[in-house]
């Protein structure tokens, strides 16, 4: 077949077909990428509604409440500025209120973490019923808040409360455990007593450790400490970064001490001891007992940029001590 032949069939109506290529369907194709875009906004939708509804819109709202005096009731408010920031950075009472609340982090924080760490190499041992230990060591986790400070608030009462009543077996005065300058140590308690939460992801990174680098460090002659430090320490650094990081953040948002309040009264926070007299307590009583919401949402906001900047140098000063199995930096 010469060349002139072979264009004439190729001219030929549907020689494409025979060629391979599958006629028009009458409408645009839909790629392979397009849909998975597709699917992906799909599938993603219902979140990042939420998110746009429930946090970027009251983020907004608070940051606009923030530049004005409105009480949340009355409509004569005017618009202040940073007149509120401005307060807020003379006002003693928010200043020691977030160096308790930042205290309270410093000291929680860690505890938490190791009392969580401990917990979980105790359970990741071979022993007989693990498995109902670590179910007994987690179940404080998921007891709402409020039942737990209810519960702590029974069991340290002056009056009635079991603390004092062991304490009367051995011939002990009754103590006013949620009063200054006890009821920070409470306070603590209810952290550590919710441990079971950071044992969990304490254990899922321990089973992630290899066991052949336990293994060599024995033949080696290691003992069990300076494998613990040497390599299981390490190997668990981000798990340990994760749990600093959402630990500080909670810890700061605590809203806890008032449920411990003596008296119980949640209308206003004039009840709390000075001690756990926190940051969101403080943002509680300009909120809800003084009815301050452009103040209370300037608080907040303050709160928010410490907490990103706080976050911001956890991350710089600890990126050389945590290891990834992964470079997180890497690109695929």
């Amino acid at each position: 077949m010469t060349v002139d032949q072979i264009s004439s069939v190729a001219d030929r109506p549907g020689a494409g077909a025979h060629a391979g290529r599958a006629p028009a369907t009458g409408g645009p194709r839909i790629s392979m990428t397009a849909r998975r875009h597709r699917a992906f906004y799909m599938f993603t939708s219902p979140w990042i509604i939420g998110f746009l509804l429930l946090t970027i819109a009251p983020m907004v709202y608070a940051l606009w409440l923030s530049f004005t005096t409105f009480d949340g009731i009355s409509p004569h408010w005017r618009y202040v500025g940073l007149g509120n920031y401005r307060e807020l950075l003379n006002d003693p009472v928010t200043w020691d209120a977030l160096g308790r609340a930042g205290l309270f982090a410093v000291t929680s924080v860690p505890l938490s973490i190791i009392a969580g760490l401990a917990l979980a190499v105790l359970v990741n041992r071979p022993i007989k019923a693990r498995g109902l230990f670590r179910t007994l060591l987690y179940l404080p986790a998921v007891v709402p808040p409020v039942g737990a400070g209810l519960a702590f608030k029974l069991l340290f009462d002056q009056n009635s409360g079991a603390a004092n009543g062991a304490l009367t077996i051995f011939g002990i005065d009754a103590v006013g455990w949620l009063a200054d300058p006890y009821a920070r140590y409470v306070l603590l308690m209810t952290v550590l007593w919710a441990a079971g939460n950071i044992m969990i992801i304490s254990l899922a990174g321990l089973r992630d450790v290899p066991r052949e680098l336990h293994e060599a460090a024995r033949i080696d002659g290691a003992s069990a400490w300076r494998t613990f430090r040497s390599i299981t320490v390490p190997l668990l650094s981000p798990v340990l970064l994760f749990q600093t990081v959402t630990g500080m953040i909670a810890s700061v948002q605590t809203i806890m001490p008032l449920l411990l309040a003596p008296l119980g009264d949640t209308s206003g926070v004039t009840t709390v001891p000075q001690s756990n007299y926190l940051y969101m307590m403080h943002v509680f009583a300009q909120y809800f007992a003084l009815g301050r919401y452009g103040y209370a949402s300037a608080l907040l906001w303050v709160l928010f940029v410490l907490i990103l900047i706080v976050t911001g140098l956890i991350f710089k000063f600890t990126s050389g001590a945590v290891f990834y199995n992964v470079d997180p930096e890497a690109k695929k």
